[in-house]
């Protein structure tokens, strides 16, 4: 069956844009863009492979950081690609079907990112607070059924997206407003009704900031806990082991939110500044996460230099 049956001018592909003013430099913007790719490809099968070896690793919150890095390594290869394609051979369009399939990865990865720092959040919470129950509470299997759950949710979540859209009738309109597509990108070039489309995209938009409301929860939660314990070290101590996950949350959601303002409240909006933070929101935390944790997290950085061979101080 073919996706656009419709008596208007039809449209079988979308077109795709890079940084409007700065088509000329586009190669060699594509060079940083290329750097940052291996480096977050590598930096997040680094974490995996080194939680994998390393069977001290095998603790609760290394599964955690293990998902994170997978969500990472999700969000960069449904997206980066094409981004490439762009500035390094100028190619813009993008078949309907590749599109849909496209938003559908990007926002599946993003929820299941988004939802893997909720349980990081959690996870912080539970060992400063029982700090001797840790264990009894997140076993192995407990973290394999959280890691499934939220999952399964993250999938169930935006599987209706390409439905909803795949029902839509596309003509005339082509140009997309990203180097990549967005279900709410694609679902402005309809020429049909989109309400549905907007509603659940309002839904599954309010279902990934609730995230960040239940995180900042659980950090009240933390602080709460951290100020009843009367060593000021051990304070100290216990809000260092929450530097990290803290550093991934702004990484993730400043610039979700940075957009969403703009978006909402922006009288004068630069088109430019929207698209680099759009585009920083799927470069920036599969780069930066690896980064964070290695520098943070002694064990994590002690293990990956020892597999390079260097010593630790």
């Amino acid at each position: 069956m073919s996706l656009l049956n419709t008596s208007e001018a039809e449209v079988s592909t979308f077109l795709l844009i890079g940084i409007p003013g700065l088509e000329l430099v586009h190669i060699w913007i594509s060079i940083p863009i290329c750097l940052m790719y291996l480096v977050a490809i590598l930096g997040n099968c680094t974490i995996l492979c080194v939680i994998r070896m390393e069977r001290s690793l095998h603790e609760p919150m290394y599964y955690f950081l293990s998902m994170l890095a997978l969500s990472d390594l999700g969000l960069s290869l449904s997206s980066i690609p094409t981004m490439l394609r762009i500035f390094l051979f100028n190619i813009m369009e993008i078949s309907a079907e590749a599109c849909i399939a496209q938003e559908f990865f990007i926002h599946g990865f993003t929820d299941m990112e988004s939802s893997v720092l909720l349980i990081m959040s959690f996870d912080r919470f539970i060992a400063i607070r029982h700090p001797l129950r840790y264990g009894s509470i997140l076993t192995s299997s407990r973290v394999v059924q959280i890691g499934l759950a939220f999952a399964v949710k993250s999938i169930l979540l935006v599987l209706p997206l390409p439905f909803t859209l795949k029902r839509l009738r596309y003509c005339n309109k082509r140009l997309l407003s990203h180097s990549y597509c967005l279900h709410q990108d694609v679902m402005k070039l309809a020429c049909s009704d989109n309400r549905v489309n907007f509603y659940y995209g309002l839904f599954v938009a309010l279902c990934m900031m609730s995230d960040s409301v239940f995180i900042a929860v659980s950090y009240v939660f933390i602080l709460k806990t951290v100020l009843g314990i009367a060593s000021h070290g051990e304070r100290l101590k216990a809000l260092n082991t929450c530097v990290s996950h803290i550093c991934a949350v702004l990484i993730f959601y400043v610039p979700i939110i940075t957009l969403a303002t703009m978006h909402r409240f922006a009288k004068h909006k630069s088109p430019l500044a929207i698209i680099l933070i759009a585009d920083a929101f799927l470069l920036v935390p599969p780069l930066m996460n690896p980064i964070v944790y290695c520098v943070k997290t002694r064990q994590i950085r002690v293990k990956v230099l020892e597999k390079l061979g260097l010593k630790s101080k």
